[in-house]
């Protein structure tokens, strides 16, 4: 009995370890990660083209509620800067930002949004500070589309990320399409609204 006891508690301990690594691992708290704008109700066998749906994120007054944020520690070793590729793949509508640099087609560094009503998708990072946008447009309008491209940017060991989505005014565009990201099997498609999600493809230390 105490043996079997002993191993229990070892096995346990191992499991422990297991998932600590697991979480501490650098982008692990990344990876697979899934913005999210899902309409409401059940998608139309024939959406009219152009057509937008209310957010079921919604839980109040759609100017203030129609949003979300997630708060992950990237992992890591404490002082060591990564170079993190993601690969960015969904289906959006189009967003303007301003005062930041065009990074790539779809791809926005820092800056700050440029309309009040279109979905807003965002990655901020503590350290190094700085923040990013993934679905650029030079215009809005009632468009959408997928994106599928990779990017890397630099974070630092044990830094806080806030991975971050605003509709800004309760409504969004359907993916009036049915658009699929092709290879994509982690969400069912086609999506009844939009989204983004995040793989990590490499991660390097730098410094």
């Amino acid at each position: 009995m105490k043996n079997a006891l002993a191993l229990l508690i070892a096995f346990s301990f191992c499991l422990s370890a297991l998932f600590a690594e697991k979480a501490q691992k650098p982008g692990a708290a990344l990876d697979g990660y899934r913005f999210e704008f899902p309409c409401k109700g059940k998608m139309p066998d024939k959406p009219k083209k152009g057509a937008g749906c209310q957010s079921a994120l919604v839980k109040g007054d759609p100017f203030k509620t129609d949003n979300f944020k997630k708060i992950v520690n990237f992992g890591g070793k404490a002082g060591t800067r990564y170079a993190v590729t993601l690969r960015v793949r969904g289906v959006v509508e189009p967003m303007m930002y301003k005062n930041g640099k065009m990074d790539g087609e779809h791809f926005y560094v820092g800056g700050e949004p440029n309309n009040k009503t279109y979905n807003i998708y965002k990655i901020d990072v503590a350290s190094p500070k700085g923040h990013f946008f993934l679905n650029r447009q030079d215009r809005v309008g009632h468009r959408i589309f997928t994106i599928d491209y990779e990017k890397t940017i630099e974070i630092e060991g044990g830094s806080q990320i806030t991975l971050s989505g605003d509709g800004q005014n309760g409504k969004l565009i359907s993916n009036f399409s049915k658009l699929v990201v092709p290879d994509l099997k982690s969400v069912a498609q086609p999506y009844h609204g939009q989204f983004i999600q995040l793989d990590v493809i490499k991660v390097k230390p730098v410094s």
